[in-house]
């Protein structure tokens, strides 16, 4: 039977569906990245039995993936909160090494480690994108790609006109 942490489900879905909703470019990411990598997570470990006995092998992987997703938000983003959300991901992953260096680690343990970055990360989200929006409104405009970036519209060629 696995147990379903229900505040931190609403949670995920208020502050994703509010980056999705008020958000630019990043805060949408990032936001997708995080309700999917949840998603995933949820189906990935193993019988509630033997959960967090050992490395969660499925768990990992969907931790790499979520980590990679950010990594590369962060470096295209013209937004300082995401280089967080990757550093927030990045101590979370290495819970795993922690466990593949000492199996002897309690479950709890090693769940809480995992787990407990989740919590800052959706706070990251909604003050993101109530950060855009105050932006929007101030300036009218707010760029969310860098300029450097495959994504921003800078480096885009116009097509010729006539």
């Amino acid at each position: 039977m696995r147990t379903i942490n229900w505040y931190f489900w609403a949670l995920l879905l208020l502050c994703s569906a509010y980056g999705w909703w008020k958000g630019g470019g990043p805060e949408r990411a990032v936001s997708a990245i995080l309700f999917v990598g949840c998603v995933f997570t949820h189906f990935a470990g193993t019988a509630w039995s033997n959960r967090w006995t050992n490395v969660e092998e499925g768990v990992f992987l969907v931790d790499l993936a979520v980590l990679g997703g950010f990594a590369a938000v962060a470096l295209c983003a013209e937004r300082f909160w995401t280089l967080w959300m990757t550093a927030l991901q990045l101590i979370g992953t290495t819970g795993h090494l922690v466990k593949m260096a000492d199996p002897t680690l309690i479950r709890w343990g090693y769940a809480f480690i995992l787990a407990i970055w989740s919590y800052p990360m959706l706070l990251l989200i909604a003050a993101g994108t109530w950060n855009h929006g105050k932006r929007l409104a101030r300036f009218g405009v707010d760029r969310s790609w860098s300029t450097f970036s495959v994504l921003s519209d800078r480096t885009r060629v116009a097509p010729p006109i006539g």
